[in-house]
């Protein structure tokens, strides 16, 4: 169990707040801790949803206090949706394991149920440590995500494959706090995610029934870096943020070569007078 990691308590003189926290994980035994720590104590429940996990995620989350339950793999929305129906109150925050409620955003949280009746949900930006700081521009910041929602106004929608989000029916307010991401420990980790994208960017154009486009291959790297970089003020995050746009760059010329790869690559014929 991680450093200040107690069974999920809740004081008399700061109740808990009328809060699922919801988090799906697959083998996440180095971070799910983090995650756990910084909501434990001030929200009713916390729900994990591992799936097909063999670490000892299962152990530190129900240390933790936190209801576990095993959840077999369905993509990344409809996963997310059965780990949803899971939770016991209508108010439900989504974590990803790999995140962790800033002190800052705790706060606005617990103000914003001052007035909740009035909102189906609360978006807010979410910042991502990077080898050696936060980075706070580029295409990585804000960010910000609907992760705090009401279960009878929203749902998990979006591709089935890959950029899933909430779909939230009613009025969303915009909290100022920031969601802390870990999400690439090191460079290399980041390298690894490109090919695993690309994938299920193949997949998602192959059940659209789009194309490879010459046009979109040509002009998109350019643009994302161009975006990122120049007018999302990507050079004020130093060497990371002149990586992060270039990487961008680079994963959106993989993606479009990885479909015209997919698209062209047939048996090779035979040819006559060869061997």
């Amino acid at each position: 169990m991680g450093r200040g990691m107690k069974p999920l308590q809740q004081s008399d003189s700061h109740p808990a707040l009328p809060l699922s926290v919801v988090i799906v994980a697959k083998n996440e035994a180095h971070t799910l801790p983090r995650c756990l720590a910084s909501v434990q104590g001030w929200v009713a429940e916390i729900v994990v949803a591992l799936n097909d996990t063999t670490d000892a995620s299962e152990a530190l989350a129900r240390a933790a206090g936190a209801q576990v339950h095993h959840v077999p793999w369905q993509g990344y929305r409809d996963t997310k949706n059965a780990a949803l129906s899971l939770a016991s109150h209508n108010w439900v925050l989504s974590l990803d394991a790999d995140e962790e409620v800033s002190p800052a955003l705790r706060a606005d949280i617990a103000a914003f149920f001052g007035d909740a009746d009035q909102y189906s949900g609360a978006r807010f930006p979410r910042k991502v440590w990077f080898i050696d700081r936060w980075i706070t521009h580029g295409d990585w910041y804000p960010d910000r995500c609907l992760r705090l929602f009401r279960r009878d106004r929203a749902r998990w929608g979006g591709d089935a494959f890959v950029h899933e989000k909430i779909a939230c029916d009613g009025p969303v307010a915009t909290l100022r706090g920031d969601l802390h991401h870990y999400s690439f420990p090191t460079l290399s980790s980041h390298v690894a995610k490109i090919n695993p994208f690309a994938d299920l960017f193949v997949r998602q154009h192959q059940a659209r029934g789009s194309r490879f486009s010459l046009l979109a291959a040509v002009f998109r790297p350019g643009w994302r870096f161009f975006r990122a970089y120049v007018l999302r003020r990507g050079f004020l995050d130093g060497f990371p943020g002149f990586y992060i746009a270039w990487a961008t760059a680079f994963g959106a010329l993989v993606r479009y070569s990885r479909l015209y790869e997919t698209e062209r690559t047939a048996a090779p014929r035979d040819q006559p007078g060869l061997f």
